[in-house]
């Protein structure tokens, strides 16, 4: 879900890597025929190997045929030259510019965490502090306008067996975990929408109106401050407005840029959760609203079960969400998704330590200081006025989920001022 106005229209459509793809009309829609890769990198410290596979398909839309595809990914393996520290993002851009800031984001996000030496230290102050000064530079940027555009941000940082994950929007990451014979569907992030109670509460105190489009147009009552969920309101969801006006009507409560819905409470502050990987996790997938929008994080983690190469899996779930979306809908979204197996190498002799140093024995991932079975992390350096804690963790159930932080009711005044 994106901005009040949809997703804008371009001339020339690209794939997130700036390449051609070739593109014909199937049925009611564009279907992209993408090159599909399958890519192997190794985690020597923990005697793991990822195999992962990704696919962007732009969106189709009947009054704008030609528009390009505002997602973007990044796949960027041993950051800081570090064989045992890779990244995988997917970024949703949205309004007029959006392609322009998903790519912008793309790229500086990555640039910034591998040019931090507190990378490996403490991740969690890592990803804050790349957030928001990669937040900051697009606002700062004179070739992009990210008044009423930007992107929302879904990252996975593996370090050793460890995930660290942060989130700024409605994208989603996804870990399977098999349960006896099940394997079970763990969300390692919640979407940041005004359907969760804590980020609704926050924006409003940042001085947001929360309303659907038909209470802003009189149809409902604007007095009902309740919406349900997405699944029985997703037609139409409560939307972020200024006060005494009709913009900028965005559906997501954080996201990078959108600098005139900062001054409502939509911030780039990413809510980072760090898991521990175990056996007991054959993959993980990190993707755009536009799978989630019709198809939940466990029929996900069945479809790619079904699939030994996640390539398949990835173009049987991006073909699924293509006809969901064109059957409750008659415009479909970008859809991006990137599965990632993990498999264990047994044929390892010794092993390399996180820090690449080599190492005959298993090495923790990172020095984590435990309190119980859960980790808060708070992160350092950001002010707040007022501080809403989201019981994250408990809302996911699953004992392996490690730690989430703490997320800001308020900013400062001089953080939500536009440039």
């Amino acid at each position: 879900m994106g901005c009040v106005h949809g997703k804008c229209c371009g001339r020339y459509p690209q794939s997130p890597d700036g390449t051609n793809r070739r593109e014909e009309l199937r049925g009611n829609g564009i279907q992209v025929l993408a090159d599909r890769s399958l890519d192997i990198v190794d985690v020597p410290s923990h005697k793991l190997r990822l195999e992962y596979s990704v696919l962007s398909q732009r969106g189709y839309y009947p009054e704008a045929p030609d528009k390009e595809n505002q997602d973007s990914y990044c796949i960027k393996t041993q950051l800081q030259g570090n064989p045992n520290v890779h990244f995988f993002g997917v970024f949703d851009g949205h309004g007029l510019n959006g392609t322009q800031c998903s790519k912008f984001v793309k790229n500086r996000l990555v640039e910034i965490l591998s040019e931090d030496p507190t990378l490996l230290e403490d991740p969690v102050k890592a990803y804050n502090s790349a957030f928001l000064t990669t937040n900051e530079e697009l606002h700062n940027n004179n070739d992009i306008d990210d008044s009423m555009s930007g992107t929302t941000a879904i990252t996975v940082l593996v370090v050793g067996d460890m995930l660290y994950v942060a989130n700024v929007g409605d994208s989603r990451a996804v870990l399977a975990v098999k349960e006896g014979n099940k394997v079970v569907a763990e969300d390692l992030s919640l979407d940041q929408t005004p359907f969760r109670k804590d980020e609704c509460e926050r924006v409003k105190l940042c001085g947001a109106r929360v309303l659907s489009v038909d209470q802003v147009e009189g149809l409902k009552d604007p007095g009902i401050q309740t919406w349900g969920d997405e699944e029985t309101e997703g037609g139409d969801p409560p939307r972020l407005w200024v006060q005494n006006g009709t913009y900028p009507g965005t559906a997501f409560t954080r996201s990078v840029g959108d600098s005139m819905a900062e001054k409502i409470g939509v911030v780039a502050v990413p809510e980072v959760s760090a898991v521990h990987l175990t056996s007991a996790n054959p993959f993980f997938v990190v993707a755009s609203d536009g799978v989630f929008e019709f198809i939940s994080s466990q029929t996900v983690v069945d479809m790619v079960s079904r699939y030994s190469d996640p390539r398949d899996a990835c173009a049987t779930i991006a073909g699924d969400a293509y006809k969901l979306w064109l059957e409750n809908e008659n415009r479909t979204d970008d859809i991006t998704i990137i599965i990632v197996h993990i498999k264990e190498l047994s044929n390892l002799v010794g092993s390399a330590n996180v820090d690449g140093s080599q190492s005959n024995t298993r090495s923790d991932a990172l020095s984590v200081e435990k309190g119980g079975s859960e980790i808060f992390f708070t992160p350092s350096g950001s002010e707040v006025c007022h501080s809403i804690r989201s019981d994250f963790s408990e809302s996911l159930g699953h004992q392996h989920l490690m730690s989430i932080h703490e997320s800001p009711a308020t900013v400062p005044e001089e953080q939500l001022s536009a440039p």
